[in-house]
């Protein structure tokens, strides 16, 4: 699979390569996911959690109010906070009032919890993680965490600036044009492992991270939303 060639379509439909250059985003650094703090990552799982299904913007917007009602996220104090803090947090208007999502975050303050005192902090376990396994991460969010699954885990590790791809339906549907023999939707580990090493053989060919192949296949096939929706729609 020539990967120019899928990059050369993407830069066609985006205006040019400088076009398509500024649609990538930053550089992702897996090592600077070390120094972010429990707290910080808690709430961007929770922040995830909560937008998945949703509008993104709406969950943005509110925030600083979520931040307030979970106590910054700190995950400690929330593992103090009695069953009454959780039951009334379903009728705190600061927040999106959905039970299943609140329970999420009592639950994965203890799986950051936990694994922050396994691996020095939760930064910590993400930044040793091979760069070259992220299916393997992602399996182990979805396993270990509450409602970490599938993109909800990918976008995660995304916003936390991990070198993360993430599986969308253009990025899935270019992998499938390009000649990768994976279904339509690609959830099983046999189509996401060959997923991983297409990426990887990529990356190893153009030096260029993985959050970036993903982007530049995605858009190369599709809809071609125009460079200023794309970066409305990724808050750039």
């Amino acid at each position: 699979m020539d990967f120019q060639k899928i990059r050369a379509r993407a830069a066609k439909r985006k205006g040019g390569e400088a076009a398509l250059a500024s649609l990538l985003g930053p550089m992702p650094d897996n090592a600077a996911v070390a120094d972010v703090t429990d707290d910080r990552i808690l709430s961007t799982m929770a922040e995830r959690v909560f937008a998945a299904g949703f509008v993104w913007r709406v969950i943005e917007q509110k925030w600083p109010g979520f931040e307030e009602a979970f106590l910054r996220f700190e995950p400690k104090r929330l593992l103090f906070q009695p069953d009454d803090f959780w039951h009334d947090l379903a009728f705190d208007q600061r927040i999106v009032r959905n039970p299943q999502k609140i329970k999420s975050v009592r639950d994965n303050a203890a799986f950051v919890e936990r694994v922050s005192k396994e691996h020095g902090g939760f930064g910590e376990f993400l930044a040793a993680w091979p760069a070259d396994d992220q299916v393997g991460l992602m399996a182990y969010l979805g396993k270990h965490g509450s409602r970490l699954g599938g993109h909800t885990g990918q976008y995660f590790l995304r916003w936390l600036e991990w070198d993360a791809f993430i599986v969308s339906t253009d990025m899935a549907a270019a992998l499938r044009d390009a000649g990768l023999d994976i279904a339509e939707n690609p959830t099983s580990k046999r189509d996401l492992d060959k997923i991983q090493n297409q990426i990887n053989a990529w990356a190893a060919e153009t030096s260029l991270p993985r959050r970036h192949i993903s982007r530049i296949l995605a858009m190369s096939i599709g809809e071609n939303h125009s460079p200023e929706a794309l970066r409305e729609y990724m808050g750039e």
